[in-house]
């Protein structure tokens, strides 16, 4: 019975509730960030990744569709990713799988602010969406969809700018139709073809001229770091569980697992910070074993007044400072990402390197940090 009422009670939930749940996480963490001196991938921009993340089918069937044959999709949500920051800024929950993403885009677009630049891939060229940035004084880097891209009323002739990594770059103005502004958009002509046979690939950008055409074309090759970012939520923190059929609660469980996931990118930039020098990248899904493994010792091990004190950390910079300190008790080797190739001789298992020393240090740290 009380399972039953927890799922009733978790269908309750609004997909507003969830925005908000993880846009004020994010700005909570940005200030805790700022003692690190992030590298920025734009100097004098906000760099800001949108894409959408559909759930998979549901294997539990809601009576309204046990007689059909398929299970259903409990719905998708668009997401806001800051590469700079490693941290998922804003949601857009949606309960409707089969909505297309340009319809539910329209409160990212009343958010978007000056000095910000959008990267998204060639279902947000439309005109909508573009204008919608270019009216908030907000930059985008957009590829440009086969022939539903917006009418043209003017394109001026493609001339060479150079190369980027992957091909020559041309570059050429345009002009939409019954708009006064006028846009840059960039070709790349590939080395090599992509997986679908594209031999070019076209990038529409309003950013000043400036910013040069092979440098667009840079920062739109790294919007695989979103799709990096899916990849760790479902198989580090189980973002998609498949047992959630009403769509309200399969919206909810992702949002919980972004959540989680800022908290260990936060941890794991702070670490790899703190040992710069061993020059580590820090795996998330070694991260959240650890908490797996140590949350209800250190929860044993500190009473809950200890972390009333904590509170009072968030006031200025105080926190990231104090994280920095903490993270210097953790071995980055024990927790670093684990590349494939040649063989090496057999190490201990992750959790024979974890010893309880390395606990008993770390928690130690917080507790005298604490009081």
């Amino acid at each position: 019975m009380a399972l039953s009422s927890l799922y009733d009670k978790i269908n309750c939930t609004e997909p507003k509730l969830l925005q908000e749940l993880v846009r004020q996480s994010a700005m909570r963490l940005v200030p805790v960030l700022a003692p690190l001196n992030l590298p920025v991938t734009l100097p004098g921009y906000r760099v800001r990744m949108v894409d959408g993340n559909h759930l998979p089918a549901s294997e539990k069937r809601l009576t309204a569709l046990k007689a059909q044959a398929g299970a259903a999709l409990p719905g998708h949500t668009l997401v806001v990713y800051d590469p700079d920051q490693s941290l998922v800024t804003d949601i857009v929950p949606c309960e409707d799988a089969y909505a297309s993403e340009r319809t539910i885009i329209e409160p990212l677009l009343e958010r978007a602010q000056s000095g910000e630049v959008w990267i998204a891939d060639r279902h947000f060229c439309v005109r909508k969406v573009l204008m919608g940035w270019q009216s908030q004084g907000a930059c985008f880097i957009v590829r440009e969809t086969g022939q539903n891209h917006p009418r043209l009323s003017q394109e001026s002739e493609l001339y060479p700018v150079g190369r980027c990594e992957t091909g020559e770059v041309y570059e050429q103005t345009i002009s939409l139709r019954d708009e006064d502004q006028t846009w840059r958009r960039i070709e790349v002509r590939l080395d090599h073809p992509t997986s679908s046979g594209d031999t070019r690939l076209r990038i529409w950008s309003n950013l000043p001229v400036e910013v040069g055409a092979q440098k667009i074309a840079d920062l739109y090759r790294q919007r695989w770091r979103i799709e990096g970012m899916f990849q760790r939520l479902e198989a580090d923190l189980k973002s998609e569980i498949r047992t959630m059929g009403h769509p309200r609660a399969a919206v909810l469980g992702f949002a919980t697992a972004v959540l989680a996931y800022n908290i260990l990118a936060l941890l794991k930039i702070v670490i790899e910070q703190a040992h710069q020098e061993q020059e580590v990248e820090v795996s998330t899904y070694y991260m959240a074993n650890e908490v797996r493994m140590a949350y209800y010792g250190m929860m044993s091990f500190l009473p809950p007044e200890t972390w009333d004190s904590w509170l009072k950390l968030y006031q200025g910079l105080a926190l990231g400072e104090l994280l920095l300190q903490i993270a210097r008790y953790v071995d980055p080797q024990r927790i670093r990402v684990r590349r494939r190739g040649p063989k090496k001789p057999k190490a201990k298992s992750y959790t024979d390197s974890l010893t309880a020393s390395t606990h008993f240090s770390f928690a130690r740290a917080i507790k005298e940090a604490a009081l």
